[in-house]
């Protein structure tokens, strides 16, 4: 669980990223749906990074942090 401080600072981060920067490729975090539904990062270096693409037509995208992914109800990939 996160102290107030650090989701005030967490939701002012996410404010201060623009959609349109994640977009850019200035942030390297991938947010996928697998086929069954669940929302999953990659890291850079995690074993299926490389391979995993971003669609947002099927409702994933880009992350800045691992803060804000998980605050976005994320989780990271176990492999």
């Amino acid at each position: 669980m996160f102290s107030r401080a650090a989701a005030v600072a967490v939701a002012t981060l996410a404010l201060t990223i623009s959609p349109a920067s994640a977009q850019n490729g200035e942030c390297n975090i991938k947010g996928n749906v697998s086929t069954q539904g669940e929302r999953i990062y990659h890291m850079p270096g995690d074993k299926y990074y490389d391979e995993t693409r971003i669609s947002a037509s099927h409702g994933e995208r880009w992350f800045c942090t691992e803060a804000e992914a998980r605050q976005a109800g994320w989780r990271r990939a176990r492999v």
